[in-house]
């Protein structure tokens, strides 16, 4: 059974029955107004006993242990409780920025055009209506000039917190049993501000009898003017305590400041016992938009037919995120003061997109599309050092999916080698972002290997240029070291319909190289001291190079497109057995679908090669030491995809090192997710049953917009490629690879599991690194 049908027909606890049913299903009849954390005005907010609000029904009595514990536990585990919500709204995700008839038609009374919907069903009503919305806001000192982020934020947004908020309530006041005459929720707490105003904070869980107040967040983020609210309420209503219940991560900005809160309190009052404190209770919130509309946002990434598109969490973070540190600060405020309900999680820059790599790929089953999960950290601090980037890493992530599927893997390779500028790289390779990716890792490597050794910035470089060997003058030399990046076997696992990629470490691979394509070093060693100098680079260098390419964001790239390319080998093996939807792009050698994009878009394999070349030969950087008494001033200057070795683990193994990642990447198909209480983001997608491009909606009567000027369909289908090569394409794979039969490993693989991927990062030929020469010297003084 796919991943995809099995996350369709899981019985989620998140309906707590027709009354919570009958909350939630609200018309998009007016935009929700901001959580407002201290109203200058009396709110219109009605309070309201909890369990007549989300049961239904009234409890004669309070229970005794009702309320989220004492203890402050972080309940991050188990982390598949899922609870759903409804957003009409988000099926109108798609709509396109309205031309200028478009905006002058809608007007600014957006009720009229709620109404002809209510009478047409017609979906052009509706976003005629959100057009009437924008100009409304567009004038307005906090007006949205933006449409996209308008769209978003204002109005998808607007309609999705109030409804993930309340069912994240509901589901807290279920879970803690926060029922009975005691409990209200929504409840209006009057107080006066550090300015003598008086203000009103709406609680969102309130015991009347013990003051115990409660907010809950559906995200890890209790807001700032919240938590200011409460300190005054704490000095005005002395018997008050405070909890924030967060369904997610909690920030850490959050855990300081009630930590704070709490330190102040008990100063002041005299007790040890907790006065402010956070329960966290991860829970999935998952999203129903209900029937898409022909205005729903589909996007082509992953997959295969380019008329076609997919949804999922990965991609609405993805498109959300900036494309600068600059814009993603901005943004990230933009979002937060939005966020009441958390229908933003913790806001677009709480992802650390420089992380993110694929980790689960469905099976590939012939018209029934794909699901796929990605993973990526969460940044610290989302304010002050948000992420962004998310779109390129994605595109990069998907371009490279498909490069893997549509090259020949003999096409996998780079190298660098001064001596040999006609051969840096397959030519097809090199027009596409996976081919620039490698090359550009093999020049960083290049680079680092000089750096590692530097004694002016490591101890670790003077450790190693004093044992290095020494020429007769006494100066020390190395010989020309041919280095190269190859994976250690990925670890993974096959089942439940799909592969997961649990880990996919890269290993740095060096020797002393032979044969006509071996520049000449600038010293001679005997062969007795080029071993000397290969093992002593094998054991000084070589591992803090392989820790560089595994750890450090230089590579991230690399570790990225790595990752797509043992899912797209995945999908091969798949294909190979029976056919799928990838089958006319498998060995096509056509990747004019997944370019070089951005401002990558007129990248040249020859400006790499150049800039080797120069540090080659000039070196990197001089370092001066004295050896044998004399002061010597020294200077010191592929990637083949082909191979990728594979272990799959057992069940037993799985199920001891990763219980509960398969419930968790189920959820990130449909929301985002973490595993275990760790702090990384699971975010999904799928590219299943989704319709082609559909044409345009017919008009209705008036109000209804008729004419040129109609709102369109979000996205125009691209034109298929030109030239589309069948090579290979229409054909079935063979069952091997080039390279040779990979056997099979794990004591239970279904479907055969590979225990060698081909799927390498080698520098091929003579991918050369840096020598030391000598540069001069002069008598020490």
């Amino acid at each position: 059974m796919h991943i995809r049908q099995r996350a369709r027909r899981r019985h989620v606890w998140g309906r707590l029955g027709a009354a919570f049913a009958t909350a939630t299903a609200l018309t998009l009849t007016g935009l929700p107004g901001l959580d407002q954390a201290h109203a200058a005005k009396p709110p219109n907010v009605k309070p309201v006993r909890c369990d007549e609000k989300y049961l239904k029904k009234q409890f004669p009595t309070t229970p005794p242990d009702s309320g989220p514990p004492a203890d402050l536990t972080y309940d991050a585990w188990p982390n598949d409780e899922n609870y759903t919500y409804d957003n009409p709204a988000k099926a109108y995700d798609g709509v396109l920025p309205p031309t200028d008839a478009q905006r002058e038609k809608a007007g600014k009374d957006y009720r009229t055009w709620q109404r002809a919907f209510e009478k047409s069903k017609n979906p052009a009503d509706r976003v005629m209506e959100i057009y009437a919305r924008y100009n409304a806001q567009y004038d307005s000192p906090k007006g949205y000039k933006d449409f996209t982020r308008f769209l978003d934020v204002k109005y998808v947004g607007n309609h999705g917190n109030p409804r993930r908020g309340e069912a994240f309530e509901a589901r807290m006041v279920k879970k803690y049993n926060m029922v009975g005459p005691d409990w209200w929720c929504q409840d209006v707490i009057s107080y006066i501000d550090e300015n003598g105003e008086k203000r009103w904070r709406v609680v969102d869980v309130h015991n009347r009898r013990t003051e115990f107040k409660i907010e809950t967040k559906s995200n890890g983020r209790a807001e700032p003017d919240q938590v200011k609210a409460d300190r005054q309420i704490a000095r005005q209503y002395p018997k008050s305590t405070f909890r924030y219940i967060t369904g997610a991560a909690t920030e850490k900005a959050t855990k300081d400041s009630i930590k704070q809160f709490d330190d102040d309190l008990k100063r002041e009052r005299g007790t040890d016992r907790t006065q402010a404190g956070v329960t966290e209770r991860r829970s999935n919130a998952i999203e129903r938009t209900q029937k898409p509309t022909v205005y729903t946002k589909y996007d082509k990434r992953f997959n295969p037919d380019p008329l076609k598109g997919g949804r999922g969490p990965i991609i609405d973070q993805a498109l959300r995120s900036g494309r600068t540190l600059e814009e993603a600060r901005r943004l990230q405020a933009m979002y937060n003061q939005n966020n009441g309900g958390g229908y933003f999680n913790r806001g677009p820059g709480g992802i650390d997109f420089s992380t993110l790599e694929i980790n689960y790929v469905g099976t590939p089953v012939k018209g029934e599309g794909l699901d796929y999960s990605m993973k990526a950290d969460y940044v610290q601090d989302p304010d002050a050092h948000p992420g962004y980037g998310g779109d390129a890493k994605l595109q990069l992530a998907s371009d490279a999916f498909f490069t893997w599927l549509a090259l020949t893997p003999d096409r996998f390779w780079v190298n660098l080698n001064p001596i040999r500028p006609d051969v840096i790289m397959d030519k097809e390779f090199a027009k596409t972002d996976a081919g620039r990716v490698l090359l550009e890792a093999d020049l960083t490597l290049k680079h680092d290997y000089a750096d590692a050794m530097n004694p002016d910035k490591y101890e670790r470089g003077e450790r190693f240029w004093r044992a290095a060997p020494r020429t007769p003058e006494g100066m020390p030399c190395l010989p020309v070291i041919r280095q190269w990046i190859t994976p250690k076997p990925a670890k993974v696992r096959e089942q439940d319909g799909g592969i997961y990629i649990l880990d996919a470490p890269l290993k740095v691979n060096m020797e002393v190289p032979t044969g006509p394509d071996v520049p000449a070093g600038g010293c001679k060693l005997t062969e007795a001291q080029t071993r000397q100098a290969e093992a002593l680079i094998l054991t000084m260098i070589q591992p803090e190079l392989e820790r560089r390419v595994n750890d450090e964001p230089s590579y991230a790239d690399l570790r990225r497109v790595y990752s797509s390319r043992v899912a797209a080998e995945y999908i091969r093996r798949q294909d190979a057995a029976a056919p799928t939807d990838f089958r006319k792009i498998i060995n096509s050698n056509d990747v004019s679908r997944w370019p070089l994009r951005g401002e990558n878009a007129n990248w040249d394999k020859k400006t790499v090669y150049d800039k080797y070349v120069h540090s080659f030969r000039n070196g990197d950087y001089t370092f001066e030491r004295v050896y044998g008494g004399k002061v010597w001033i020294l200077s010191m200057g592929g990637v083949d995809f082909s191979k990728a070795p594979r272990r799959n683990i057992s069940r037993a193994q799985f199920d001891t090192e990763h219980r509960g990642l398969d419930t968790t990447t189920r959820s990130s198909v449909q929301t985002e997710v973490t595993y275990r209480g760790g702090n990384a983001a699971y975010l999904g997608g799928s590219t299943a049953d989704q319709p082609t491009t559909p044409p345009d909606p017919k008009p209705t009567p008036t109000p209804t917009p008729t004419g040129p000027d109609d709102p369109k369909p979000s996205g125009t289908p691209p034109t298929p490629a030109p030239g589309t090569s069948t090579t290979g394409g229409g054909q079935t794979p063979p069952a091997h690879d080039p390279d040779g039969d990979l056997a099979d490993t794990g004591s239970d693989a279904p479907l055969g599991l590979i225990a060698g991927i081909a799927a390498a990062v080698l520098v091929a030929g003579g991918a050369l690194v840096w020598w030391m020469s000598r540069r001069g010297s002069r008598q020490s003084r």
